[in-house]
């Protein structure tokens, strides 16, 4: 092939892989904004703490929003949901939630707080707590599924063990009479009830700053696929030396 054909075809490849990098670095960089937009809405509701009723938590044009929310209510007598592979200060364990029944409204998951797993991943018995409850903490989406694969939970005697919090499988699966509300009410760290707990959105994820990272490494690669590409074509070629000796 001659140089020029070299040429052409090395810059197509460069191009195209300097085109991937920069998607990548691009997509980095949108998720970093998505995710502090995230953080700064929900750190503005938890500093005003304007309370809104439970019953919101079903309302679907409120589904990514964020709110604080108190109300009274009871606790289905379904066992617990334990979502799986849930790591706290570098430990794994599940988080528990519960089905709840809000007073005039429909039923909700409430994220009751996160326990260890042993080594031989014995899953602890949650108990129910009874009689009637008053409840409070930030309402927010449950936790990103990813890929859906699956049914997304399993039944272990009369608890569930999840992969994932898909609302209309724990509902279907479980018996409940109705759909679950599309968001989660995350309890107040600072009552008694339930478990290890914080107000963390981003505790199983990566952070915006780890975006932005990932953003400058992509962006850094492009730019020096283009910089070898620029010496590759520009470098000056060594005269062809030799011949026979006489």
């Amino acid at each position: 092939m001659s140089r020029r054909g070299t040429l052409v075809v090395g810059w197509l490849l460069a191009i195209a892989t300097i085109a991937a990098f920069a998607s990548l670095g691009r997509w980095q960089q949108q998720r970093a904004v998505e995710k502090q937009a995230m953080l700064d809405a929900a750190d503005r509701v938890m500093t005003r703490r304007e309370v809104v009723p439970l019953a919101a938590a079903h309302d679907p044009h409120s589904a990514g929003q964020y709110d604080w929310a108190a109300g009274a209510g009871r606790f289905d007598a379904r066992g617990a949901l334990l979502l799986d592979n849930q790591q706290r200060e570098g430990r794994v364990g599940v988080r528990i939630y519960r089905v709840f029944i809000p007073e005039g409204a429909g039923p909700m998951l409430v994220d009751m707080g996160w326990m260890p797993l042993p080594p031989s991943r014995e899953l602890p018995v949650i108990p129910r707590p009874e009689g009637d409850i008053q409840l409070r903490g930030l309402l927010a989406a449950p936790p990103s599924s990813g890929i859906a694969l699956g049914r997304g939970l399993v039944q272990s005697g009369d608890q569930w063990l999840l992969t994932r919090v898909d609302m209309a499988a724990i509902a279907a699966e479980t018996g409940l009479p109705g759909p679950l509300a599309p968001r989660v009410l995350r309890l107040d760290p600072a009552m008694e009830l339930g478990y290890e707990r914080d107000l963390e959105l981003l505790a199983n994820t990566l952070p915006p700053d780890k975006h932005r990272g990932y953003a400058v490494q992509w962006f850094g690669l492009a730019l020096a696929v283009l910089a070898t590409a620029l010496i590759l074509t520009f470098r000056r070629r060594r005269p062809v030396t030799g011949g026979p000796r006489r």
